[in-house]
């Protein structure tokens, strides 16, 4: 994998602005389209039903899904350089066994409709019990992951991604067995937590996973020059003065970290972390300099649209699908078309 050196400014903001127009232009097609549609103009003036859907459905509901697209794309595109395989995927590491398993556990012992209040960058983090337990399985899993990793002197990334592969087995025999032991009455609640949906959320969750997000994000970004550098190998990178190790471990903190939030808030949404990045890529080249704030905003973009789209088809078959299964259903043959291309460009 080459690595562009040279970097614009002026190309990076254009490119900047563009995606940041789509983005807001999916926001307003997020909030104004649905099941039901709105005046965007009476919602604003507050004095309408429309009111009433734009600020407690639709707006919530599109930040959310903005957060949770930007974090798991800006996560895909750190973890693809790390990995240097452009078919790596933020849920490789271990981190939607964890959390899959964590909230798996609380629904089958019915606490979906409990509450938790943890404090969080200054406000209130008010979370589901699954959310809880899902964030506590997800940084558990990276926490073990990371450990395995680095155990046995194993540097590469490589180690760390087998040791993602191999708890994700693990978790998923654990969630099976776990499903047949539940009350049939929970096996929706789980399939569909499982199958990744977003939900509304409150305004305080909202501002304070934007925020941690944002943190998380601004990490990855300043670590992008070391990480161009990584790309090239380990002994080029640390020739040159990057301390390897610790960049290594700290953008798999801030990754993981990251992608941990959005699995809590919205279930395992798959596939953003690899199609986001790989299409911005194949456009912009692989300076990560520019590729993870534009993998950021095109990612929120994208699922702010992919949720949309799934709202809408609740007009034509009476039900809405989860999320995730639209970002599924586009990510598996895009999956294979990489997996082939791949191929060739080895050939």
């Amino acid at each position: 994998m080459n690595v562009a050196i040279r970097f614009s400014p002026l190309r990076a903001a254009a490119v900047l602005l563009g995606l940041s127009v789509l983005a807001l232009f999916s926001l307003a097609l997020a909030v104004a389209l649905g099941e039901q549609p709105i005046s965007l103009r009476a919602a604003l003036e507050g004095t309408s039903t429309d009111a009433a859907i734009f600020w407690s459905l639709r707006l919530p509901r599109a930040a959310l899904a903005a957060i949770v697209g930007a974090s798991l794309a800006a996560s895909g595109c750190t973890l693809q350089g790390l990995m240097r395989n452009p078919l790596a995927d933020p849920f490789v590491l271990g981190v939607s066994g964890g959390a899959a398993l964590g909230a798996t556990l609380a629904l089958a012992l019915g606490l979906g409709e409990l509450g938790a209040t943890a404090s969080a960058g200054g406000g209130l983090l008010r979370l589901s019990a699954p959310s809880v337990f899902a964030l506590a399985g997800a940084l558990g899993a990276t926490a073990l992951v990371s450990v395995l990793g680095r155990s046995a002197g194993a540097r590469s990334p490589h180690a760390t991604l087998l040791s993602g592969v191999i708890f994700n087995a693990f978790a998923l025999g654990a969630i099976t067995f776990v499903k047949t032991l539940a009350e049939p009455g929970r096996m929706g609640e789980i399939f569909y937590w499982l199958a990744g949906s977003l939900g509304y959320e409150s305004g305080w969750t909202l501002l304070s996973a934007g925020l941690f997000e944002l943190l998380a994000l601004s990490a990855m970004w300043l670590a992008a020059g070391r990480l161009n550098l990584l790309m090239l190998g380990d002994e080029d990178a640390a020739s040159l003065g990057v301390p390897v190790e610790r960049t290594r471990t700290f953008l798999l903190v801030a990754s993981s970290l990251s992608v941990a939030v959005a699995v809590a808030l919205a279930g395992l949404v798959g596939f953003v972390g690899l199609i986001v990045p790989h299409l911005l890529r194949m456009w912009l080249g692989p300076d990560q300099r520019l590729l993870v704030p534009a993998s950021a905003v095109g990612g929120a973009a994208f699922l702010m649209l992919s949720d949309l789209f799934a709202r809408l088809l609740f007009n034509v078959f009476g039900g809405e699908p989860p999320v995730g299964a639209i970002t599924a259903l586009l990510g598996g043959p895009f999956f294979l078309f990489l997996l082939r291309r791949e191929e060739r460009i080895r050939a």
